[in-house]
């Protein structure tokens, strides 16, 4: 199995030329880019990138976009909406925040029905992202989706979960494990406690979060190597503020966004190189 790195755009200038992030993404190895369509401000010039630097692309759909609640009906058309403004453009799948928290979980089972026949119909697989908001914002809930769905697939950001349950989640191993087994897509991102984000996972007072979410992803790539998955996708997706902590007042940040994201990007393939190497090679 091949871990592909993949760079998002939240926290991008994207007033510049993508061209002028080129060499740093290309130094990482970075291999696709990861963003809606919609965030996107000059479509053609976005499309050429991707063509001209071979990049695959991820689309994001967020489903009613960001308001809360809203009937089944309506987020199933919008992500057929978004899904089907993306399919010409050969992406790789979608990454989707879809549903809403505050359903009920014959309206989750209408709907997730529902965009597994999209997926069906339009060939294009949907990884649906455990993000707070949605469905899949706490485990409780998302445990009991997926025992009734087998084939959803996930994208897997265990930081929303940590937030919400505000632990880390000692006594999900059993839905962690489940989560591991639908996982198409990983966004390695560390959340604590009290956020989704940490301020600086570099930083040793935050090492044991760090470890945490280490261990929930080697689940993650032993599912997907164990399903016979060919392509492992990673996503460093730390983000902006207020995600990224700032000082008071002066609302400057405390770390560098994009070290940030490389940094962790740098880590995980590392840490993926190393556990598929030869014994010997390990030990050096």
């Amino acid at each position: 199995m091949k871990l592909q790195l993949v760079r998002h755009l939240w926290g991008v200038d994207q007033t510049c030329s993508l061209e002028d992030y080129w060499p740093r993404w290309q130094a990482v190895g970075y291999e696709a880019l990861e963003v809606s369509l919609r965030f996107v401000p000059d479509r053609a010039a976005f499309l050429k990138f991707l063509k001209q630097h071979q990049l695959g692309w991820i689309p994001q759909a967020f489903t009613r976009d960001f308001a809360p609640g809203g009937s089944v009906r309506q987020h199933l058309d919008s992500l057929a909406e978004q899904v089907k403004e993306c399919l010409d453009f050969q992406p790789l799948f979608f990454n989707v925040h879809s549903g809403s928290d505050v359903w009920s979980l014959a309206e989750a089972e209408d709907f997730y029905g529902a965009a597994l026949e999209l997926e069906r119909q339009t060939g294009a697989a949907i990884s649906h992202e455990t993000h707070r908001l949605r469905c899949f914002g706490n485990p409780w809930t998302t445990k009991v989706i997926l025992e009734r769905f087998p084939s959803l697939k996930l994208t897997c950001d265990f930081s929303h979960w940590v937030c919400v349950a505000e632990r880390l989640l000692e006594d999900c191993g059993e839905t962690i494990q489940l989560a591991a087994q639908h996982c198409h897509h990983l966004h390695a991102r560390v959340g604590y406690e009290e956020g989704p984000q940490v301020p600086d996972p570099r930083a040793p007072e935050w090492s044991r979060h760090l470890a945490a979410h280490e261990d929930w992803w080697n689940r993650i790539w032993a599912a997907q190597e164990k399903r016979g998955l060919k392509t492992s996708f990673l996503t460093s997706e730390f983000g902006p503020a207020p995600y990224l902590h700032t000082l008071p007042f002066t609302q400057a940040p405390v770390a560098d966004l994009a070290d940030i994201c490389d940094w962790m990007a740098r880590r995980q393939a590392n840490r993926f190189a190393a556990r598929n190497a030869p014994v010997g090679q390990k030990r050096k």
